[in-house]
């Protein structure tokens, strides 16, 4: 039902996808549509989680073929995670929009801010000399960095390649071992 959700968003718009037009489009009775996802707010915020793992996913892959420097690296890293942020066009976006103001994005925003920070500690993790307890405490940072970068890219204050290039450099100083 998701791949099927999705398509909706994609071909018709967030605000066309409600459980029955789900339940049409995949062929199956409303009251499965509901029990499955109870509202329109949980199937939007399965979709939503739904399509944040595959992104990582998809990145993790990418990023753990071949070898790459730590500026490569960072540099891969910091362009994919901002330009998400710059493509306001992609469903990801489209479905977050649709789920502003309910109780349950916050909850559901601090999980994919989480898998970002497993995401950055994964492909970072070859590349530093840090306890796995350091490496994450610094990549919880750099995630927020670039959170923070993301929005003064949607302000106007940076473009997306000012904005990388600031994360990257965090990125490669953020695993720098700290002085002793």
């Amino acid at each position: 039902m998701l791949d099927t959700a999705l398509l909706i968003v994609r071909e018709e718009g967030a605000d066309r996808l409600t459980l029955g037009h789900l339940a049409a489009r995949a062929g199956v009775s409303k009251p499965v549509a509901y029990d499955h996802f109870g509202t329109r707010s949980g199937l939007l915020i399965e979709l939503y989680r739904w399509i944040d793992v595959e992104r990582v996913n998809a990145f993790r892959e990418v990023m753990t073929t071949g070898e790459r420097s730590l500026e490569e690296c960072a540099r891969v890293l910091a362009a994919a995670y901002i330009h998400c942020a710059a493509d306001k066009t992609d469903e990801f976006h489209a479905v977050g929009a649709a789920l502003a103001g309910s109780e349950e994005k916050a909850q559901v925003f601090q999980e994919l801010l989480d898998n970002s920070v497993q995401m950055f500690v994964s492909v970072l993790k070859p590349h530093s000399t840090l306890s796995a307890a350091e490496l994450e405490r610094r990549c919880i940072g750099l995630v927020g960095a670039g959170e923070a970068l993301s929005a003064a890219l949607v302000r106007g204050t940076f473009n997306e390649a000012e904005a990388a290039g600031v994360l990257a450099s965090l990125i490669q100083g953020g695993l720098r071992s700290p002085p002793r």
